[in-house]
């Protein structure tokens, strides 16, 4: 016979669990677009007592974008101030794409950019250690991945070396890609001076729901005049030419021209953002030669879950839907939502060229798994998906129309675009983007088709439909 007190307690019990599901239920009515999203959390709450409502709380809510009300990102506070001059001169595809982007992402497109297509490690690292022995100003460095080993020591030193002399030197590490509970880059910078600091990274448990959301970023601004940007980390496994045990290949961009300076803006943005403090004085940097650095239009665009959320998301779609003739994309992850899905398919059907190149085999096998139950419909409406051999290929690429490119950091997933903070460049040139079509074009090999889908194992398809479901997370 159950006691009263039991009773009592059961119904005690209970009576929390409904008012903390009520309330996670209440909270997501009012805060969540995605009806499957939403279905899927209050039906944890009901579901999984106290368990899905912890859950709720901890993964969630976005606090990120709540914490980003409360900074002021300057960099978004003095675009939207400024007057807004003419845009470029752009054909009709180019300048409907450019709108949209102008109108998502606060910034213009600014003319007279030269970019410079670096593979590897083996050709950027030694381009950005010499740029860094050369400041005579600024350094800021940005990356997702940094470590002490033989590619970043020698950058690690050369910032030290840089600060030393009087270079304003500023280094931003991913909290977790950067090390979680340990990051000697870090603590190098920190020893021997340098302003350094680790994106949304703190021990305490109470912070834990930031786990979930890194910045990506992998960016280097010298003396306001020179950057790089793109897809590439800092490691030794990008060192193709040493032979490293587990090789990536990559490509990174180096910039020169005003483009440089809205990257500038950009970190200064996310320093603030992730210190909490103004970015410190910087010495005059040298004044920039009147003429043009190159011919390329470009523009920075950032994305991120706070006030920058599906920015890039948005250029994507707008991109694909102006294209008329032609779309490569390269991506070490292919794992679109349905809106990105449909707009390739449907460029496809209106007779598009659509080419998607991705590795035979990621460092991810959950990714790889989980893509091949996600790309039917696309091969079903007509788009080509190329696999890439051997080694991984992180690189992230799309040209549009042989006109119109993007690079950057940003992979083809739900965690790129929903996630993770990123940063990607639109380059509106078409000997730029004749370049990077040719790159992605050389690595085509082997192409997927619906019936080699279709005959895998029932297990397999199994294991790949149920991975799927994983896609936010992995």
């Amino acid at each position: 016979m159950t006691s009263p007190t039991t009773t009592l307690a059961a119904t005690g019990l209970t009576l929390l669990h409904i008012g903390l599901s009520a309330l996670v239920t209440g909270h997501v009515l009012l805060r969540k677009r995605e009806v499957g999203t939403a279905i899927g959390w209050i039906g944890l709450a009901w579901l999984s007592p106290f368990l899905g409502s912890a859950l709720y709380y901890l993964l969630g809510i976005n606090r990120v974008r709540r914490r980003a009300r409360s900074l002021d990102r300057g960099e978004d506070a003095a675009q939207s101030a400024a007057p807004e001059p003419p845009g470029p001169e752009l054909d009709a595809t180019l300048a409907a794409i450019d709108r949209t982007a102008r109108r998502v992402s606060r910034r213009r497109a600014l003319p007279g950019n030269a970019v410079a297509l670096l593979r590897c490690g083996d050709e950027a690292y030694p381009r950005m250690l010499a740029a860094i022995e050369a400041a005579t100003a600024s350094i800021r460095l940005s990356s997702y991945i940094l470590r002490d080993d033989a590619a970043g020591a020698p950058i690690l030193d050369a910032v030290i070396r840089a600060q030393a002399r009087g270079v304003a030197a500023r280094v931003l590490i991913d909290g977790i890609g950067g090390g979680y509970f340990l990051s000697p880059a870090y603590r190098r910078l920190r020893r021997n001076g340098v302003p350094a600091a680790r994106f949304l990274h703190s021990p305490l448990p109470w912070n834990m729901p930031f786990l979930n959301l890194r910045s990506h970023k992998k960016v280097l601004v010298i003396d306001d005049a020179l950057g790089f940007a793109g897809g590439l980390n800092i490691g030794a496994e990008n060192l193709l030419a040493q032979g490293p045990a587990h090789p990536v290949r990559d490509t990174h961009f180096e910039l020169r021209g005003p483009v440089v300076g809205q990257l500038a803006a950009a970190f200064d943005a996310d320093w603030h953002f992730a210190t909490g403090a103004p970015a410190p004085p910087v010495a005059p940097a040298p004044p920039r030669p009147a003429s043009p650095a190159g011919d390329a239009i470009a523009r920075v665009v950032t994305s991120g879950p706070d006030q920058d959320l599906e920015k890039i998301e948005v250029v994507l779609l707008q991109a694909i839907t102006c294209a008329r003739d032609s779309i490569r994309i390269m991506t070490p992850y292919f794992l679109p939502d349905d809106r990105l899905i449909t707009a390739l398919a449907l460029a496809a059907l209106r007779g598009v060229a659509v080419d998607i190149v991705v590795p035979e085999r990621s460092n991810h096998r959950a990714v790889d798994w989980a893509m091949r139950a996600h790309v039917g419909p696309l091969l079903a409406a007509g788009c080509r998906i190329w696999w890439n051999p051997p080694p991984f290929d992180h690189t992230k690429l799309m040209v549009v129309d042989r006109a119109w490119s993007l690079i950057g950091s940003s992979n083809w997933d739900l965690r790129s675009l929903r996630l993770n903070f990123e940063l990607d460049l639109e380059i509106y040139d078409a000997a730029t983007a004749a370049l990077i079509a040719g790159l992605i074009e050389a690595r085509r090999r082997q192409r997927l088709s619906a019936g080699t889908l279709a005959h895998r194992s029932l297990p397999a398809r199994l294991r790949d439909a149920a991975m799927r479901l994983a896609l936010p997370y992995i």
